[in-house]
């Protein structure tokens, strides 16, 4: 009868064959290679999505330099064109826009404050006119539309001999000297 170490000898080196071909199979297996057609273009698919998704979410900060540099110089004109420097320059326009739309004041009270936004101060109106309905429409309208920024706070109604009377309250801004330089 054959020893141990004769058995040992002739099935060693087929049982270490065999531990090396299933390590071979169970690599290939978990391998890119060793995957089905579909499951490939499956998860192409979804790496192209993920792509694709990424490349959105990134492409509006492309050229954000540039879009810097144009919001500055936007805001800039804006702040130039939009918000005097002075109070005049706002008693002057709704000076003009009253004589336009025939309206009269019966009163003005300004008040100024801190704006939140640096190298600007908040100017509050409040202005009593009078004058027909469509008069005072027409104020508030052009008053919307105007160059300069006035934006309505409130309007109250009051009535007077045959006019209507109104009290609104108007915010503008104006330009410090920070601003303007």
């Amino acid at each position: 009868m054959a020893s141990i170490r004769e058995i040992r000898k002739t099935w060693m080196p087929l049982l270490i064959a065999l531990v090396v071909l299933d390590l071979l199979c169970v690599g290939y297996l978990l391998s890119p290679a060793g995957r089905s057609r579909q499951a490939r273009l499956r998860d192409y698919y979804e790496l192209r999505a993920q792509l694709t998704a990424k490349q959105r979410e990134v492409s509006p900060t492309r050229g954000m330099d540039q879009k810097l540099k144009q919001a500055s110089a936007d805001i800039t004109d804006f702040y130039g064109h939009r918000f005097p420097a002075e109070y005049s320059a706002v008693a002057e326009e709704l000076g003009k826009v009253a004589a336009d739309t025939g309206v009269h004041f019966a009163g003005l009270k300004y008040d100024e404050k801190d704006a939140p936004i640096e190298g600007l101060r908040k100017l509050n109106i409040e202005i009593a006119l009078s004058g027909s309905y469509l008069e005072e429409v027409k104020f508030i309208n052009a008053l919307e539309r105007d160059r300069m920024f006035f934006l309505v706070d409130g309007v109250t109604l009051g009535e007077q001999q045959g006019n209507v009377r109104l009290q609104l309250r108007l915010e503008t801004y104006l330009r410090s000297g920070a601003a303007t330089s």
